[in-house]
Order: C-alpha cells, then structure tokens, then sequence
C-alpha cells in the first residue's frame, strides 16, 4: 500500500507587496545558495525574478555585488525597456538574456543563468543530457539545445533566438556557453539550475569511466512526472532556503 504523504502548499497572497517581499528573499537566497555551491564567476551569472506588483518589471541581482553578499536590499528592479527603476544596474547580458525569455512566455516567475564549471564542460559537447539517473529524469525531453554562440549577448535581438530553443521546456543548454533554467516560481528555477549542475558532473563522471546505461523510455517519462513538476521543484528548494536563512539571516535584510 502506497503511503500518503502530506505535501506542503505553496504560500498564497493576497498583499501584493508581501508577495512582491517573499519574491526578493526567495531570490536572495537562491543566489547565497549559489554562491555555495560555486557558481559564482565574477560579474558573470545572473537570476531574474518577475515583479508581482508591475509584472512586466524583473528583479535581478545588482552588477558587481557577489553572490553571496545578495540580499534583499541590495537587489535592482529593472522594467521590460531595460530602465533602471531601483537599486545600482544589473549586467547588460542580462536584460538580454532575460528580458525575451519573460516576455514570451507568462508563465515564467524566474530564470536563472549561471557559469558553473560542469555545466560550461557538458556544454560544450552540444549535446542534451541523457536520462541517467532518478535525478537526471526530471530533465528528460523538457530541456533544449541552442546551438548558436555569440559569446557575450549583449541586446535582446541575440537574446532572442533562446526562446525558441528553450520552448515551453525547463532547461536550456547553451553550447559552448552553460545552462539556463526557469521557473513559475524563483524556488523552482533555483532548484533546477542546482539540479542540472549536479546532472551535467554525473554524466560527466560517468561517461569518463565508461558507456553509462541510461533509463528506459517510459521509464525516464514516469520518473519525470513525478520528479520533474512545478511543485517537485519548488519543494526541493524549500530545505536549501531554510537552511540557508537559518546561517545567514542577514540576506532578508
């Protein structure tokens, strides 16, 4: 007999500037959380989280501010003509990077583009992750390929040839380039980059020792369903986020 589990809901508003507040912690946290598992490069890498109060603006981590010094406070609210409405200015690529992506697809809250070291190598095979693992499921036949590299993207014109690779799928691999995950909420889209960093290692590490066997078809399909829902990805954050608060409240501030 299959045990019943009780599932969290997701928070519900009815205040859209506590909305708009929890949206700006979730995303202090997801970049904390990153700056941990080393995703951090620089002024590289960038998390995007729409606005609930004027949802045609983004929230995004401030150019030149660590990873790991985000905090609420310190974050930019950028509209969809690339104007700064608050905070310091984010990185150019960006608003070119993001800014298609959120106006073509309504659905998605959040997008995350990091340059983690694993997700840069599989990159560069121009190729789609394999169904390997329990993990890597959640990704299967829902992440796509863009083959096209123009190295730094600096204006939405090259910004958008993304969207029609990334489709209505999770993940994006840009050749040559790392990975790009979204979200309906910033919880999921964190979770996914992370997870997806981790899958890019795994396969990496497997292909390195020998001829990985990859799941089963319907098998990878039903593994996906279970593991690789809008909720199942907002849950997985949930554990990071509190832990991440607990050492370092200082990021809601």
């Amino acid at each position: 007999m299959r045990m019943q589990a009780w599932r969290p809901p997701y928070p519900e508003f009815v205040d859209k500037a506590a909305e708009q507040l929890h949206v700006k912690q979730r995303l202090a946290a997801a970049l904390r959380l990153f700056a941990r598992a080393g995703l951090d490069e620089g002024v590289a890498g960038h998390f995007t989280a729409r606005d609930p109060v004027r949802p045609d603006h983004f929230w995004c981590n401030s150019y030149g501010i660590h990873f790991g010094r985000a905090k609420v406070s310190n974050l930019s609210l950028i509209s969809s003509t690339g104007e700064i409405v608050q905070g310091m200015g984010i990185n150019i690529a960006a608003y070119a990077i993001h800014a298609p992506i959120h106006a073509a697809r309504s659905e998605v809250h959040a997008v995350a583009h990091a340059h983690g070291v694993h997700g840069k190598a599989w990159s560069c095979l121009g190729r789609l992750l394999d169904p390997l693992s329990q993990d890597a499921c959640a990704f299967y036949q829902d992440h796509g390929l863009y083959e096209g590299f123009d190295t730094v993207i600096l204006d939405t014109d090259e910004g958008q040839p993304l969207v029609p690779a990334l489709g209505n799928k999770k993940a994006l691999i840009l050749r040559n380039h790392g990975n790009l995950t979204v979200g309906t909420t910033v919880d999921e889209a964190a979770w996914w980059y992370l997870a997806m960093e981790r899958c890019c290692q795994a396969q990496l590490l497997a292909e390195a020792v020998g001829d990985p066997i990859p799941v089963p078809h319907q098998a990878a399909e039903y593994a996906r369903e279970q593991g690789g829902s809008h909720y199942a990805g907002w849950i997985g954050f949930q554990p990071l986020y509190d832990l991440i608060v607990h050492e370092q409240p200082d990021l809601l501030e």
